[in-house]
């Protein structure tokens, strides 16, 4: 049952990713029912992570919100006999709650629920990654990179720009704090290139767009945010376009 409840998380996830949801509830809440049933508390956890995620893909804030504040409360660790995949999992939850409040503009619970999870990230000193205890890294690069797209968010444009090159994001912390997820180094250089398109900087927020090319080919034709900064600097740039512009537009689907 513990392999088929693993089993499942994995489709639900990449259902997730592909916009399958319904196929994906399913998946997600049958890992869930199958790790509780055996006892597998942290696996359950984890599902609910993913499962939040799918919930907040569907715009389901409310309900992504009240699912990640009861499971963390149910399982919060004591801090001094934690392990590291029980705080990483526990602070993925809040990230959760931080999500579904910023969108749904709880924005006093969107900071508490950003503060548990730098609380988490601060506990475990670097970037926890240890499968199948822990699906994805969390520590306090990830804790930092969520903080910065909520700066994003609220059009601090230069303070994205300055964070993400000092701190637990630049590249001289690698050695300290380790190194974010695939997914989420994806999603923190598209808040990047964002930015950069706000300040007028096409050439800068192209390069992101390319590199994610070369490196997440897939990932990123899934990501509406690449989308939404390829329309914007489409409509934006004054100058003839680039051939790496045209090139991307089309590879995104963003009419020009």
């Amino acid at each position: 049952m513990i392999a088929r409840a693993h089993a499942l998380l994995l489709a639900g996830k990449y259902l997730t990713q592909v916009r399958q949801y319904d196929m994906a509830y399913f998946a997600l809440a049958e890992a869930i029912r199958l790790a509780r049933e055996t006892g597998q508390t942290q696996l359950a956890a984890t599902g609910v992570v993913g499962l939040c995620w799918l919930l907040l893909r569907q715009d389901r804030f409310d309900e992504s919100e009240t699912l990640a504040v009861q499971t963390a409360a149910e399982i919060e660790p004591r801090m001094s006999e934690a392990t590291p995949a029980q705080l990483a999992v526990w602070g993925e939850l809040w990230l959760r709650v931080a999500a579904a409040g910023r969108r749904n503009n709880r924005l006093d619970m969107a900071k508490h629920a950003r503060r548990m999870a730098g609380t988490a990230g601060g506990a475990l000193k670097r970037e926890h990654t240890d499968f199948p205890t822990h699906w994805s890294a969390f520590g306090p690069v990830t804790a930092e990179a969520k903080a910065v797209e909520d700066l994003a968010l609220v059009g601090g444009a230069r303070g994205v720009l300055r964070r993400a090159d000092d701190g637990p994001l630049s590249p001289k912390a690698v050695q300290n704090f380790g190194r974010l997820s695939t997914n989420n180094w994806g999603r923190h250089r598209l808040d990047v290139a964002r930015v950069h398109v706000l300040l007028g900087s096409h050439q800068e927020a192209m390069d992101e767009l390319v590199n994610l090319r070369q490196t997440a080919d897939v990932w990123l034709t899934h990501q509406p945010m690449a989308r939404r900064v390829m329309a914007d600097l489409l409509k934006t740039r004054k100058r003839t376009l680039t051939e790496d512009m045209r090139s991307m537009a089309a590879h995104l689907g963003v009419d020009g």
